[in-house]
């Protein structure tokens, strides 16, 4: 016999309330609460992308592949939960790039534990370089301080380490920004020139949000975000 489920009338406000936090005041174009959700739009793919151990729920919405955004509620553990992020695949060499720049613009929550970050693969996930944007709460790169250096249009402190699968590199902006424009090929050629590896191949180009915890439930939001490359 199917039962029939009776709340409490604040309760049944609270519940309602819950879930109208996860998605956008306006039916978005794409939206999904599933953990590996996709969409493909304008030659990028946004990704819900949950891969994280003891992750809570989150929902993406999508009205292209530039606006979007995230509500999500991780708890306040160690570890990443999640990257939910719009890529751009570019698959060719280094030394064949004429340019390679992005710009964004996101709104994001003043609590938490995240970055905003780019995600660039090289030579089919063999080199993996991040670039960090901003960041909130106890996160931190993989490896070790190598440098501080100015290139791609920003200052950074870097870092080199593994995660036991590949090479990581960690371009962490020495102060946070919501807006900006990044010259990705410049920050290649830089770890190029340091002899860290070679005319690798440039695959997915992704940026999103890194979140550790967002306990309660936050919203993050990409205005806008756009790849150029000649």
């Amino acid at each position: 016999m199917r039962k029939s489920w009776k709340f409490p009338v604040g309760v049944l406000t609270v519940v309602v309330g819950l879930v109208a936090t996860s998605l956008p005041a306006q039916a978005a174009t794409f939206e999904s609460s599933d953990k590996w959700a996709t969409w493909s739009n304008g030659g990028y793919t946004v990704r819900n992308n949950v891969w994280g151990g003891g992750a809570g729920p989150q929902s993406i919405w999508a009205n292209s592949y530039s606006q979007w955004g995230v509500w999500a509620n991780h708890p306040n553990t160690g570890g990443v939960k999640s990257y939910p992020h719009s890529a751009k695949m570019i698959n060719r060499r280094l030394s064949s790039i004429g340019s390679l720049t992005s710009s964004f613009n996101v709104s994001r929550p003043n609590s938490g534990a995240y970055t905003a970050a780019y995600d660039i693969w090289a030579n089919n996930h063999t080199y993996e370089i991040m670039i960090w944007m901003n960041k909130q709460g106890a996160v931190g790169p993989i490896g070790s301080r190598q440098a501080t250096a100015t290139v791609g249009g920003h200052t950074w402190d870097i870092h080199r380490g593994s995660n036991g699968s590949n090479e990581v590199f960690s371009f962490v902006r020495t102060s946070n920004t919501n807006a900006g424009t990044v010259d990705i090929k410049a920050v290649m050629n830089w770890i190029r020139n340091r002899g860290w590896y070679g005319d690798v191949t440039v695959g997915d180009v992704q940026f999103g949000f890194e979140i550790t915890s967002s306990s309660g439930g936050l919203n993050f939001t990409s205005n806008s975000f756009s790849i150029s490359s000649s």
